[in-house]
């Protein structure tokens, strides 16, 4: 916990006053004009004292929801207490570091004492990762505004911040497009009907539509969705080589391509060198976007080998070469190029 004080312009205009009062006082010897004085100084003086005590023995707790992701705004509440038992604190500003998240200052008229003050904010959070140096300041202006005293708080607890999962621009574009190849990429036979086309050699008879075969005057078969659940294999190397800006950059596609898929109601298997995980067999989406908010470009490590043919691969890598050599030939490699075109 630090002190600070700052002198207001207000308290620059009583310090002059004080001075000018000061000078006629003792140029003149006017007794009336030193009680002026006197009073002056006091309330100077009382002015520190009630100013201090305002601030004193004030306690903050902080509560955001349990998942919240990077430039997305969103409510939180903050707890502010004044321990003292009959005092009360009187017209405190309560503002927050910019890794607090909290977007705007919040004013207090009045806290008495012993009680607590539980305010709604909005918070936003510019980063993903880890915030642990949490930093607030309250300070006040009361009684008479000659100064304003201040005194800053760090509260020692992690706020887990998941990658950003508002679309950057092209992302809606490209998780369509790529729900276009999933879809193409799982017809089969099943029950839900797919689209007309035209006969194959060695199918089935009975899937023949007679009426379209009549239409074209070639045959053509009814072709349906298979019916398997879909299976979307996403890769994510983890190399840096291609800079920090487009590796936050890719740890966002990977976010919300993951999302987007999730809410989309099919299984995903999301994979780094690090980390295999499958949703929702084996957990959440959040476990992928816990992992994603803490992940570092890392160095050194050869990517694994395709091991799926089942899936549709998606692969997030700045080395597209190496990733073809190690089996990756059928995936859909997003790269640094792929994807400022798709931007």
């Amino acid at each position: 916990m630090a002190w600070n004080q700052r002198v207001t312009p207000a308290g620059w205009a009583f310090a002059a006053a004080i001075l000018l009062v000061g000078l006629a006082a003792f140029a003149s010897a006017n007794n009336l004009l030193f009680l002026l004085l006197a009073a002056m100084l006091a309330a100077l003086l009382i002015s520190g004292l009630v100013g201090r005590l305002s601030l004193a023995a004030l306690e903050i707790e902080y509560l955001v929801p349990e998942h919240i992701s990077a430039r997305r705004q969103f409510t939180g509440r903050l707890l502010v207490r004044n321990t003292k038992k009959w005092m009360t604190s009187f017209s405190i500003l309560l503002e927050g570091s910019p890794q607090s998240g909290l977007t705007a200052p919040l004013y207090l008229a009045a806290i008495p004492g012993g009680a607590t003050l539980n305010e709604p904010v909005e918070l936003l959070f510019a980063r993903r990762g880890a915030h642990t140096e949490n930093s607030f300041r309250f300070s006040t202006r009361f009684p008479f505004g000659f100064t304003e005293r201040g005194v800053r708080v760090n509260l020692r607890r992690e706020v887990l911040v998941y990658p950003c999962l508002d679309p950057r621009p092209g992302f809606e574009e490209l998780a369509s497009f790529l729900s276009g190849e999933v879809e193409t990429h799982y017809r089969g036979r099943g029950h839900d009907f797919y689209r007309i086309r035209p006969y194959e050699p060695m199918e089935s008879a009975r899937h023949v539509d007679w009426k379209a075969t009549a239409h074209t005057g070639a045959l053509q078969v009814r072709e349906f969705a298979r019916e398997q659940e879909h299976l979307i294999y996403l890769y994510f190397d983890l190399d840096g080589a291609a800079g920090p800006e487009w590796f936050e950059h890719a740890v966002d596609c990977a976010a919300y391509l993951s999302w987007r898929v999730v809410q989309q109601g099919a299984r995903l298997r999301f994979r780094t060198q690090e980390c295999d995980l499958v949703v929702p067999e084996e957990g959440d989406i959040y476990r992928i976007l816990k992992y994603l908010a803490l992940v570092k470009p890392l160095s050194g490590r050869e990517p694994a080998p395709s091991d799926d043919e089942v899936g549709f691969q998606v692969v997030l890598t700045a080395r597209p070469d190496w990733m073809l050599e190690l089996g990756w030939v059928g995936a859909r490699l997003l790269t640094p190029e792929t994807l400022s075109r798709e931007s």
